[in-house]
């Protein structure tokens, strides 16, 4: 298939097929369109994810390789695993979303920040649609409870597309990844999407695979219809037991 770059209109939802994503940038499908509640979640459906600079032109990108964490294998290390049994942090999930992506909006030291107004807008309205989805984790200080770390993304069947996360205190976003894997690890054919790799997260067991091999397990993924509400119930009963080393 000849690789090449699209240009989208707002008024169709639709998305070339991703093979057609260029080596260079790599992953780099579409330009335009708009970022719609149904176009994301056709995106994300397809495989697809938004990626730009504020000011820029909307970018869509289906990256190969693409990094993952099958959740049954996420890493956790003996120091973590120690800080697991000691530390004094709440999860939730779905309590306080907006809050979560304007936290991981701050501009960091390493490479400013993606997530502007417009994205914020448009991930908190494929909230409101029950698309996409925050852990929270939460500290009690002087006497209040505190956000401290947590994470966002989109959830298609059984496979969460992560988008962002932060920490406030200690490995408050690590323990928000586990919380997340721990819950899907029981279900069939469940996986976490990284998008891209990264030394963090290849630290937490993360692997890369061609983006056929994600195109297939998320279309196998897609078939479950989990209830949001029962991984919210879930989400407080964390054990972060039988994780690997």
């Amino acid at each position: 298939m000849t690789k090449s770059l699209s240009y989208l209109t707002d008024d169709k939802h639709w998305f070339p097929p991703v093979q057609q994503a260029l080596d260079e940038p790599g992953g780099l499908l579409a330009v335009g369109g708009d970022l719609s509640v149904d176009r994301l979640h056709s995106a994300y459906k397809s495989g697809i994810f938004p990626w730009y600079s504020e000011g820029e032109p909307l970018l869509w990108w289906s990256p190969d390789p693409r990094a993952v964490i099958e959740p049954a294998q996420i890493r956790v290390n003996k120091s973590l695993k120690k800080f697991l049994k000691r530390c004094d942090y709440q999860i939730t999930m779905n309590q306080s979303f907006e809050e979560v992506i304007r936290q991981c909006s701050a501009p960091r030291a390493d490479d400013g920040t993606w997530i502007f107004p417009e994205m914020i807008r448009a991930y908190s309205e494929l909230h409101k649609a029950g698309v996409a989805h925050s852990i929270e984790i939460w500290q009690n200080k002087d006497n209040k409870k505190v956000l401290v770390g947590g994470l966002y993304g989109v959830l298609i069947g059984s496979c969460f597309c992560g988008e962002s996360m932060f920490s406030r205190e200690p490995n408050a976003s690590k323990v928000a990844l586990i919380r997340l894997a721990e819950m899907l690890a029981p279900i069939k054919h469940a996986i976490i999407d990284c998008q891209i790799a990264n030394p963090y997260l290849m630290s937490m067991g993360a692997k890369t695979v061609s983006r056929r091999w994600f195109i297939d397990r998320l279309n196998a993924a897609s078939a479950h219809n989990l209830s949001s509400n029962l991984l919210e119930e879930q989400a407080s009963n964390a054990s972060f037991l039988n994780f690997k080393d």
